[in-house]
């Protein structure tokens, strides 16, 4: 039996539960291609499921399965197909994020070869990269539901996005800022600053040094028209108080911890809307899939979007970029290279 590398967890916990191991290498069977990986992309949600906790709770099932190959996203070349096999073929550079059903239950993007069904697959264009494919297809999925779905920003509108020197928020201030909005971030150093006012930003907010809420109301008194939030705990329930009428507020992270339950009631004096994004279902079938992945590599071939890589690990030191990850001190995506 052939064998490969990965990284599993036995257990929920730190990063230090991470093991690198040898595994056996999987073979395609119908329906699904043998993906080599080249660039696995890390995501915050990685982190959750290694801890436990957060999503353990709203898993279906009663537990993980343990021993555990983490990460959902990665990009590389099909290897073999297996049969019924039509879209795609041996040497085609291709991606995918999530599989079937919520994206977190169905995790094994750590290692170095993948079985992947072949709808979960996208070709990647000549002029895109296998790493910034990794970088960006489901961080900008999830730029799409919001920019698309949820809070649709244009002239007029000024939008706040909180750590915006982050993937999915870099993606968001570009994106709110290529459609012509006016563009606040927060971040939490002078260098992330600086790559936020990269990213479109008119102002930014450095949260470690002043009271977010207090100097954004300063920058705009009559109030914020969309915000973004990934951060969730920290920021969340402050953001509200900065909303026009009729403003809408999504959460789509939880860097800092979950939203607490939210009084509907308060959001009654200014007509405002809240929403929280699960990329799922943007991305839930193989043409919403495709259709998405078509517009992010559009939108990166034109320079309206650029993903941010901030750092490359070797698959085998996934430990240290969870730790990286961890301590917000990353501006952009973090990438392992098998």
């Amino acid at each position: 039996m052939e064998t490969m590398n990965a990284i599993r967890i036995h257990r929920n916990g730190g990063a230090e539960e991470m093991q690198w191991e040898q595994i056996p290498k999987p073979v395609p069977g119908h329906g699904h291609a043998l993906v080599r990986h080249t660039a696995i992309g890390v995501n915050f949600s990685d982190i959750n499921v290694r801890r436990g906790g957060f999503y353990a709770s709203i898993l279906s099932g009663s537990d993980q399965p343990f021993p555990l190959v983490l990460g959902n996203e990665a990009a590389g070349v099909v290897e073999a197909v297996g049969e019924g096999v039509s879209d795609v073929a041996p040497g085609d550079r291709v991606a995918y994020a999530g599989m079937h059903g919520q994206f977190f239950e169905q995790s094994g993007a750590y290692c170095e070869y993948r079985a992947v069904p072949q709808d979960r697959l996208v070709h990647i264009p000549d002029a895109v990269s296998d790493e910034q494919a990794a970088a960006m297809l489901l961080k900008g999925s999830t730029a799409s539901l919001i920019v698309n779905r949820l809070a649709t920003p244009g002239p007029g509108d000024t939008v706040l996005v909180h750590a915006a020197a982050s993937g999915v928020g870099s993606l968001l201030c570009q994106w709110a800022h290529y459609l012509g909005a006016t563009v606040i971030g927060t971040a939490g150093s002078t260098e992330k600053a600086d790559i936020g006012r990269q990213n479109g930003c008119s102002h930014v907010v450095l949260y470690n040094d002043v009271d977010f809420s207090e100097a954004v109301r300063d920058l705009v008194p009559e109030g914020i028209n969309i915000v973004y939030d990934g951060v969730g705990a920290a920021t969340f329930e402050k953001s509200v108080g900065l909303m026009a009428p009729f403003g809408k507020l999504v959460n789509y992270g939880n860097a800092s911890g979950p939203v607490a339950p939210l009084n509907i009631q308060t959001l009654a004096m200014r007509s405002l809307s809240v929403s929280r994004a699960g990329v799922t279902g943007h991305i839930g079938d193989a043409g919403a899939l495709r259709r998405t992945a078509s517009e992010l590599f559009g939108l990166l071939a034109e320079g309206a979007l650029v993903p941010r890589i901030d750092s490359r690990f070797a698959l085998r030191d996934a430990v240290q970029a969870h730790q990286l990850a961890e301590t917000a001190r990353a501006a952009g995506s973090i990438l392992l290279l098998p």
